[in-house]
């Protein structure tokens, strides 16, 4: 989409001459020699390891879990979208007022917190999922990629930095890319041009397979065009990076005319992630001052959506506020309100739920852990996550609230078996070892917590960090033999990874 990075690498990257076909193979095929999709997911995974370390990386768990629930519902409509590399499509937000959302090698999907709330439906946010869903699907990155034979390599750094850069403003992203490397400019925009079309080809495909409401893309699309009216009517056709707005509005609708109209009622978890994302958008005194008389407002609208939103919405302005009785008592009425039986008139239709269950549930523990001073508190915050976790097996959130309550609780041995167990099947978790490190720092297993907070930091691409709390296990007085074996074989893992990245930044 115009105002969308929309493959942010893939309209920033130099390219060759592009013979795009109306209807391209699901994997390509020129460039598969070029970037594999093993390579593809390795560069992914280092640009979300960055990613992760932003101010404003939106790490909240309720969020994540239904964007990845949405995500992978448009992602299975689509067969063959996860390639011979099967990849795990992995869908995060970026706390920004730009209306944006952009692709990431690999599968990583990012949506700016202000295009949450631009989407009127849950159909409009699937048009924009969709569309991005198209451009991993087709490897427009890899294409891309692959076409810089006839140019020079970009090194990886600079795509590293163009991500970074538009988070905040696409156009510096492009300036990365166009500034450092003297690119081919109009083989670039035909490119992007052509991959935005695909895309929106693709995401029409997909969001029609699942079955949202393809008019959606067109109402969400009108609202991109007002959005960006001031900048877009400036530039002639042929210096723009992607097909203009009311070209792809008139593509879109001619399509809509041939498929038969889905109608579809928005899930009520759609609506708590929502508010949830406007809480979090400015959490200053006075953004959290606007965001309640929204909700105020929002609570006198007609819909039970409406209200129990703007009810779920000022208990979390309350819980920020740390006005805990205040939170737990709009919280009870959100949950009033979406469990109210249908009885004729405006409560006629029971709402889809979705995960809507699990962010009501971690809402009540958020609440319950923010009071870590009272322990009967913390004691009901054990018992409720326990019950939580075993009724939503597959939301991390509720997992590493459990582990917190505990920890809290001053079950420091339960912690750790669970956490114990947890890694098992979720090693590459970082929350579970940072909670690990704590639980052994709270039994003085000091060797041990700074062999788990190593691990967290491989995870989070820091190595170097690793290196260093391997060395402070290793002078810990607690450091068994055993202890000090593993240190050594990770510190030689490593090590080797260190020089192996020091390699690949010489060769660039």
């Amino acid at each position: 989409m115009a105002a969308l990075v929309s493959g942010l690498l893939a309209a920033a990257s130099p390219v060759g001459q592009a013979q795009q076909q109306p209807d391209l193979p699901m994997l390509g095929d020129a460039s598969r020699e070029d970037l594999s999709p093993v390579m593809e997911k390795r560069l992914g995974e280092e640009i979300m390891q960055s990613l992760r370390f932003e101010r404003d990386y939106l790490d909240d768990p309720p969020i994540i879990d239904y964007l990845n629930s949405f995500g992978t519902k448009l992602v299975d409509a689509r067969p063959g979208a996860r390639g011979d590399a099967n990849l795990d499509y992995y869908f995060f937000a970026i706390r920004d007022k730009n209306l944006n959302a952009f692709a990431l090698p690999g599968g990583y999907i990012g949506v700016h917190s202000a295009l949450l709330l631009a989407a009127q439906t849950e159909s409009e946010l699937a048009s924009v999922l969709s569309h991005e869903i198209g451009h991993v699907a087709q490897r427009h990155i890899a294409r891309q990629i692959g076409a810089q034979k006839t140019d020079s390599l970009i090194p990886l750094a600079a795509m590293l930095l163009a991500a970074l850069a538009a988070k905040s403003n696409p156009d510096a992203a492009m300036g990365v890319f166009m500034g450092g490397q003297g690119l081919a400019i109009q083989r670039q925009l035909n490119f992007g041009r052509d991959a935005e079309r695909e895309a929106d080809r693709i995401g029409f495909q997909i969001m029609n397979a699942a079955g949202y409401d393809s008019s959606g893309m067109v109402a969400f699309f009108q609202r991109m065009q007002n959005s960006t009216r001031l900048y877009s009517d400036l530039a002639p056709p042929w210096l723009m990076s992607h097909p203009l707005t009311t070209e792809r509005i008139a593509d879109i609708q001619a399509r809509i005319r041939e498929q038969i109209y889905h109608q579809r009622v928005d899930g009520m978890d759609f609506h708590l992630v929502r508010a949830r994302a406007r809480v979090l958008q400015d959490e200053s005194s006075k953004g959290l001052s606007d965001t309640e008389a929204v909700f105020r407002n929002q609570i006198q609208q007609p819909g039970r959506q409406n209200v129990a939103a703007g009810q779920y919405g000022l208990a979390m302005v309350s819980l920020k506020r740390s006005e805990f009785a205040a939170a737990q008592e709009w919280l009870d009425k959100a949950r009033a309100t979406i469990d109210k039986p249908p009885v004729a008139g405006a409560f006629s239709t029971p709402l889809p739920r979705g995960t809507t269950d699990s962010a009501l549930a971690y809402m009540s523990l958020e609440i319950k852990l923010a009071q870590e001073n009272k322990p009967e508190v913390i004691a009901a915050a054990i018992e409720e996550a326990r019950q939580a976790q075993g009724r939503f097996p597959l939301s991390r959130g509720l997992v590493w609230q459990y582990a917190d309550a505990l920890i809290k609780g001053g079950k420091y041995e339960e912690a750790s078996r669970f956490l114990r167990d947890q890694l098992q099947m979720y090693r590459r978790e970082p929350e579970l070892h940072d909670y690990m490190a704590q639980a052994y720092a709270k039994q003085g297993k000091i060797a041990l917590q700074h062999i788990s907070l190593a691990e967290s930091y491989v995870l989070l691409g820091g190595t170097l960090a690793a290196l260093d709390q391997l060395a402070l296990a290793r002078k810990a007085p607690d450091a068994t033999y055993y202890d000090q074996s593993v240190i050594d074989a990770r510190e030689r893992e490593l090590q080797a990874k260190r020089r192996e990245q020091m390699g690949e930044k010489k060769k660039e």
